[in-house]
């Protein structure tokens, strides 16, 4: 009767052991079913975030950042759609950006205090976590492309300066004159914020320029910015700026620091940043983004919302970010009136978009 009673409970103690494992099994293929891959490829843009008030902005002015931010990423789509790689879409779609004079990049970047241009730009590839910056350089035509240079063709991560443009030219990629980059209205705001005697941050002029003219505040023009997803599920993220208006000292901001103005990981994500650089490296945005999903296990949406709303805003940072996850989610996440920015899912489904609502 004892070994009776001690088999009924030994049984009953399994059946209970097993129900529990087939319980959590099935939540657990239930949360699985539940990872979709949204978009097969998928690219999103930003060009810069602030103070953008569709009162500061004639509707011919809003409509060319419209055509110049469709025609970029539709560049980088057709690369994805045709089966090219996550990079080449993001290098070709910055180079539309950084060719135009609407953007703080390439030809349309700010002066320094020595009214000279010097440029910054990262690339990142999120399968081997491979990346190249170039930082400072006042001759080469395309930064970005420049950066990737850094990244496939040598064995350092950042080069700067006169050291960047020697690289560039042993590697065949175009050097201009520095007057290539000059643009009258560019030239006309340094001199403006000289005569202030302060200096305008690109993508802060609610704090830092509220004093200047009309002219200079409501010319908001910014950093350019790229993540890609290519159909061998490959991801890319590049970011490209000409930096803070009046800088000096060579002042380097966020957009060429790994972790900071880009990153980008197919285990998470990739981001590409645009805003107060001081701020952005001292949070490290872009790789806290990655690090929340890969180790607190967010959604792209919960990580990009807590960085951005939460932590930098606390540090008292202003600007935002464009991130693309593994499975093609899109975010565009800021914290600023507005950003320029655009996204192409596989569908060829385009959104375009200036200000906060």
């Amino acid at each position: 009767m004892f070994c009776l009673k001690l088999n009924i409970k030994t049984m009953k103690q399994t059946l209970y052991i097993l129900s529990l494992l087939l319980f959590f099994g099935c939540k657990t293929e239930k949360k699985a079913s539940e990872i979709i891959k949204q978009n097969e490829f998928a690219i999103i843009i930003h060009g810069g975030a602030g103070t953008i008030l569709k009162k500061n902005l004639t509707p011919e002015k809003e409509a060319a950042y419209k055509a110049k931010l469709e025609e970029a990423i539709r560049i980088g789509h057709t690369i994805l759609k045709n089966g090219g790689t996550s990079g080449d879409a993001v290098v070709k779609t910055i180079q539309v950006m950084e060719e135009s004079p609407l953007f703080n990049a390439g030809k349309g970047a700010v002066f320094t205090n020595d009214e000279t241009n010097e440029l910054d730009a990262s690339f990142m590839d999120g399968k081997t976590l491979n990346a190249g910056a170039v930082a400072g350089v006042k001759d080469i035509k395309s930064p970005i492309e420049a950066a990737r240079t850094v990244m496939t063709d040598s064995e350092h991560v950042m080069l700067s300066g006169k050291g960047a443009s020697i690289f560039a030219k042993e590697k065949g990629l175009e050097i201009v004159d520095p007057s290539y980059f000059y643009t009258e209205r560019r030239f006309k705001s340094l001199q403006r914020i000289k005569d202030k005697e302060k200096t305008e941050l690109d993508h802060d002029e609610d704090k830092k320029v509220a004093f200047y003219d009309a002219d200079i505040k409501n010319a908001k023009f910014g950093t350019v910015g790229c993540v890609a997803l290519d159909k061998n599920g490959n991801i890319s993220a590049g970011t490209s700026t000409g930096g803070m208006t009046n800088k000096r000292w060579g002042r380097i901001g966020d957009s060429p620091i790994i972790g900071s103005g880009t990153y980008a990981n197919n285990l998470t994500c990739g981001v590409s940043s645009t805003g107060w650089g001081e701020y952005f490296i001292r949070a490290q945005v872009a790789y806290d983004i990655s690090a929340q999903m890969e180790y607190q296990h967010k959604s792209l949406k919960e990580a990009t919302k807590d960085v951005i709303q939460n932590k930098l805003t606390k540090l008292g940072g202003t600007g935002g970010v464009v991130a693309l996850d593994k499975n093609g989610n899109m975010s565009f996440e800021f914290n600023t009136a507005g950003m320029y920015r655009a996204s192409m899912n596989d569908k060829g489904t385009l959104i375009v978009k200036i200000y906060k609502d």
